[in-house]
């Protein structure tokens, strides 16, 4: 009797299970170095042309051409350092500087009531900050977007801003030769760029409108009652205004 040999029954393979799709990496986060270029890049472009025509102003004013980079790397305040040419020009007492650049640049006084001076680490890092602190790099670390901003970037973005300028100065006084004296609204970019940043400060307190309006009551105020001094006093009503308002929220907010 013959049997037949037995059969093995391969079970059916299973199909292989589809790979398990891999999930997007997210990007990872710029350096604050990075981070803090990008966001100077806007301002500091702005400097070239001011700072270019502060460099040819050094140097047709009689002075060598390293006193435009030692301004920009010492003094860095704008404004005054177009002013700083005729007094060093007219030999003024070091007294009378102090004094101009003082009133020139008193309204920094205000920007420490609300510049995030407190996320810079370091004794050295927050004195440099509190130096190179300027009108620009008020605008750009006090808006909605910097809020989180580490202290690594701001010290970074004020830095970028610094070199912005005493660059420009330096290759405005080296080519100043090079700039005939014709031309004509360099000047107006310092006040092109504050118009940018307002209207940027203005976007970002969309939910806040009584800013703006306490700005403008202010500056009307002081053109109207003291003309001659109309940025200090305007400065210090708006600075009352805000305080006054702030104090008014929180009694407000403490009997709800």
């Amino acid at each position: 009797m013959h049997t037949r040999p037995a059969v093995a029954v391969r079970a059916p393979s299973a199909t292989p299970a589809p790979p398990s799709p891999i999930p997007p990496q997210p990007s990872p986060e710029p350096s604050p170095a990075r981070a803090a270029f990008k966001d100077s890049a806007g301002a500091g472009l702005a400097f070239v042309p001011l700072g270019l025509a502060f460099g040819a102003l050094v140097t047709q004013s009689g002075l060598d051409w390293w006193w435009a980079g030692l301004s920009a790397v010492l003094a860095f305040g704008g404004s005054f350092e177009f002013l700083l040419i005729g007094l060093v020009t007219a030999c003024t007492p070091l007294a009378s500087i102090a004094v101009s650049a003082f009133m020139v640049n008193v309204r920094h006084v205000f920007y420490a009531l609300s510049f995030p001076l407190h996320r810079v680490t370091g004794r050295l890092g927050k004195t440099y900050s509190t130096f190179a602190l300027c009108d620009e790099a008020y605008a750009l670390t006090t808006g909605e977007e910097a809020r989180t901003w580490p202290g690594r970037r701001i010290l970074c973005l004020q830095l970028y801003l610094h070199l912005y300028w005493a660059g420009s100065a330096v290759a405005g006084a080296l080519l100043g030769s090079l700039i005939p004296k014709s031309v004509t609204g360099l000047d107006f970019a310092l006040t092109a760029l504050f118009t940018v940043l307002a209207l940027d400060a203005v976007r970002d307190l969309r939910g806040d409108p009584p800013t703006p309006v306490l700005a403008l009551l202010s500056a009307l105020v002081a053109r109207v009652l003291c003309p001659d001094e109309m940025l200090p006093v305007a400065f210090g009503l708006f600075t009352a205004a805000v305080l006054a308002r702030h104090f008014a929220a929180r009694r407000k907010a403490h009997h709800a």
